[in-house]
């Protein structure tokens, strides 16, 4: 699985009278990371007012590296970067760190890949997966490797990655103290530009581990990892499969100095109420973590009521307190804060939302309509169309229905993640007929919580 490249440093900044881009070249032909571009300085910050200073738990630590080490992390990023993707080397699931892969298009596939068996009849078993301190523990020395053996990296290239994660150092600021230094011989470094990128080709290992598993899918994002696995009821068995996948993966990650976090490991259902006891008994100890997930509640019956219902609340909250700033706000004023606390909040992974209700959107629509009457100062009486024509807003389904058509066009022009392009079947008819050069795509089955 060697992939034989090899970055070759370029001249990537240039201007007379100024030492920064003489530092930079020199750094990239010589494959040595200056001593001062290493050293961190970490800031604490409490984490919410209510918590007690008192206690370590309570604070946030904020490394902070020298400006002009992020300049030269920022063109080796980019070199790296175009590599990768020359070569195709990242794994193809992973939505993190990477242009045109987001939370919601790994939540896309997911969310269609356990709607599409649903509609044919089969359960699944959602698992989501958390490592604990992951960017922390990473060895340098495996890392290193990595980048040899499965990036391709060589010569000089490698050398520089090998100056740039050794004697590496931080100090902690509190006011106007500081304490001595320490070194740091594990983990990518923290408010880095680079970290997050060697954390993902750290992981490259564990996509064949994954992979090898035909029957369960996986999808990754950063350090999160979900496995699902969908079987016809009387194939319960087959989730014998999952526990196995689960044992290479800490076996992997054990000889990889990362752990998993089992007090945030989650497990959703979906299946008949029925048939939920013996997929329980199945998972043996991992039933005991059947609880929803976070940013976008699924549930068992794809219906993503107990998210919407999250999401109302929440906008409503907003909605208040924006409303008693609304006498000292101008107009445009008054509509960036909508669109920043409410709007957002509407669009945020609204792509998802195909598979809701009438009630579910007439509830979403309800919150748009309140921020129309807010912006425009009209009663609660007020025909809400001719506002939203005024304001030129979309209404909530037609903005769903926008954003799949957005992402469609992206996989169709090659802006959008594969895994996406891969859900999308041109439509090849049978004969030659008028539309056969239109570019049309099949239409999938939808489910009945689809239509």
């Amino acid at each position: 699985c060697r992939v034989e490249t090899k970055i070759c440093w370029i001249t990537a900044l240039d201007g007379p009278g100024f030492p920064t881009p003489a530092i930079i070249n020199a750094s990239l032909v010589s494959g040595q990371v200056p001593a001062y571009f290493k050293n961190a300085v970490i800031h604490t910050l409490l984490k919410k007012p209510s918590l007690g200073p008192s206690l370590h738990s309570s604070f946030r630590p904020i490394s902070k590296l020298p400006f002009i080490s992020k300049i030269l992390e920022k063109v080796v990023a980019k070199q790296l970067t175009a590599a990768l993707d020359e070569h195709n080397i990242y794994d193809s699931l992973q939505s993190c760190f990477r242009r045109a892969h987001s939370t919601e298009t790994a939540l896309l596939r997911v969310s269609n890949d356990l709607l599409t068996h649903s509609g044919a009849g089969d359960c699944s078993v959602l698992v989501l997966l958390d490592l604990t301190a992951a960017f922390d523990t990473v060895d340098h020395h495996l890392l290193l490797e990595r980048l040899r053996d499965w990036v391709g990296l060589s010569g000089t290239a490698l050398q520089w990655f090998s100056s740039y994660l050794s004697e590496r150092s931080s100090s902690v600021a509190v006011s106007k103290f500081r304490s001595s230094t320490t070194s740091l011989t594990h983990g990518v470094p923290q408010g880095s530009v680079l970290g997050p990128l060697l954390f993902l080709l750290y992981l490259l290992p564990l996509q064949h581990i994954l992979s090898s598993f035909k029957r369960i899918s996986y999808h990754l994002y950063a350090d999160d990892i979900q496995l699902y696995i969908s079987f016809k009821p009387h194939e319960i068995s087959k989730l014998q499969l999952l526990h196995t996948c689960l044992d290479s993966i800490k076996t992997w990650m054990a000889g990889s100095f990362l752990q998993l976090n089992e007090d945030k490991t989650e497990i959703l259902i979906c299946a008949p109420d029925k048939l939920v006891p013996k997929v329980r008994d199945s998972l043996g100890q991992l039933a005991s973590h059947t609880k929803p997930s976070v940013s976008v509640t699924f549930d068992p019956d794809h219906t993503l009521d107990s998210h919407v219902s999250s999401l109302v609340r929440s906008s409503f909250f907003h909605l208040r307190n924006v409303a008693k700033l609304s006498p000292i706000l101008s107009r445009s004023e008054l509509e960036t804060v909508l669109h920043t606390f409410i709007s957002s909040r509407l669009d945020y992974c609204n792509s998802l939302f195909t598979c809701l209700s009438r009630t579910s959107l007439n509830r979403l629509q309800v919150v748009q309509n309140a921020c129309a009457r807010l912006l425009t100062k009209s009663s609660k009486h007020t025909h809400i169309t001719p506002l939203l024509l005024q304001l030129q807003w979309l209404p909530v389904n037609f903005r769903v229905h926008f954003k799949i058509l957005v992402l469609v066009y992206r996989a169709l022009h090659g802006q959008a993640p594969s895994y996406i392009g891969d859900l999308l079947s041109p439509y090849t008819p049978s004969r030659s007929l008028r539309s056969s050069d239109q570019s049309l795509l099949v239409v999938q089955h939808q489910t009945k919580d689809q239509r």
